[in-house]
């Protein structure tokens, strides 16, 4: 294969998506000649999902950049902010004034944090955890300060641990009656919240925001909740869901629902602009998970390139949350529908627990809290939809042994 000389490929962010595309083109012999990678934020590409672990000081900033993309051809331009995309010259226009030509531009924008509608949001110290600014921010709270993290799912109980090791008094709010509600069942979800007690954080289940009250110096001081309380707040991290960034999409004129749309090659519908990551919406359907988004940089290089792709799809993904000390991993459903078996194992005393959901005598679904090791097991034989057979009885014990078995069989 030769590669595209002719071809100017621009790509708007330069998060993880971004960087992990042109990493991927850079592997190729068949890539365009010409790649420009335009960041909207100063720094280089870094690790986002290290954030949590460098926030608590278990990591250096160094150790969060990701890898140089250094090549003929290849630019890379921190905080160059785009605000135009005019497709019939096929130029941008940055925020600096300046107009640069794409013969192919691939939007990779990713998504910024839900903000709940109520009064005092805009409140100083008030802000979310999603970037190394946020970081840089949340670092320079004071210890012993009052934190309060607004959202219980995997980003929020991150930055709540995160902001705990930094000496603040953490309370974390979660609006559903359990915390990662999503992605755990009950019993996993009450040992979570024992755990994060007490190692100090106060977790406040069935709790919804009212509003935010701030000082004379226009920062927050406290919040209510909609039962009337009042909690005191030196700084509130907002974790509470993410927002596609799909406002060039809608300025560019392509279509746009929750995220920008394309097909299941990334396409929109102007044949030369494509959307990856978070802004993207497939089908319907936008995602937040680092898997499915390696799996859309795997279709879209092999388009960039010229080749017959493989059309992405979306593939279920397990949930592993990235606190020291405590080991989580789930997937699938969450409670068991209609014909189900459920089969559990608990041993409060070594704080294991697992819960397969069963049906048809396949995995669904399952929970492990404590000894996570059989989780990746476990989830090949429900991704493959492996007949589970005689194996079955010993899966709630660990999965080495059913798994061995089922290949004798095979």
């Amino acid at each position: 294969m030769t590669r595209d000389t002719d071809t100017h490929l621009v790509v708007i962010g330069n998060g993880m998506a971004g960087h992990r595309l042109v990493t991927t083109l850079l592997a190729r012999k068949d890539r365009p000649a010409r790649i420009t990678v335009l960041g909207e934020e100063a720094s280089h590409a870094y690790n986002r999902i290290l954030l949590s672990p460098w926030l608590a000081g278990e990591l250096g900033r160094d150790e969060l950049a990701l890898p140089a993309m250094v090549a003929e051809g290849v630019e890379c331009r921190p905080g160059a902010r785009v605000i135009n995309i005019d497709r019939s010259s096929h130029t941008l226009t940055l925020e600096s004034g300046e107009r640069l030509h794409y013969d192919r531009l691939v939007i990779a924008t990713g998504a910024r944090p839900t903000l709940p509608e109520v009064a005092g949001i805009q409140l100083g110290n008030v802000g979310a955890f999603r970037t190394m600014e946020d970081g840089e921010w949340l670092r320079q709270q004071a210890p012993g300060s009052n934190a309060v993290v607004i959202g219980g799912g995997l980003l929020g109980l991150e930055a709540a641990e995160g902001l705990r090791k930094l000496g603040m008094h953490v309370t974390v709010l979660q609006r559903s009656d359990r915390l990662m509600n999503r992605q755990l069942d009950a019993v996993a979800a009450g040992w979570l919240k024992q755990t994060l007690t007490r190692r100090g954080i106060t977790i406040d289940t069935g709790a919804e925001l009212a509003r935010l009250d701030g000082d004379s110096n226009g920062n927050v001081r406290s919040l209510t909740l909609r039962d009337g309380r009042t909690l005191a707040a030196d700084c509130v991290v907002v974790a509470a869901g993410i927002t596609p960034n799909a406002t060039l999409g809608q300025l560019a004129g392509l279509e746009v629902g929750r995220g920008i749309c394309v097909d299941e090659h990334l396409a929109t519908r102007d044949p030369a602009i494509f959307a990856l990551g978070e802004c993207a919406e497939v089908d319907g359907a936008t995602i937040g998970l680092v898997e499915p988004i390696w799996q859309q940089v795997e279709t879209l290089a092999d388009v960039l390139c010229h080749r017959t792709p493989v059309p992405y799809q979306a593939l279920p993904s397990p949930t592993r949350l990235k606190v020291a000390g405590i080991d989580l991993y789930a997937f699938g459903p969450v409670e068991p529908s209609e014909g189900m078996e459920t089969l559990t194992y608990a041993d409060p005393e070594h704080g294991d627990y697992r819960r397969l959901l069963i049906d048809n005598d396949r995995i669904k679904g399952a929970v492990l809290y404590g000894d996570t090791r059989d989780g990746p097991d476990l989830f090949r034989l429900a991704t493959n939809g492996t007949a589970l057979g005689e194996a079955r009885s010993l899966l709630i014990f660990g999965a080495h042994d059913a798994i061995q078995q089922l290949e004798e069989a095979a």
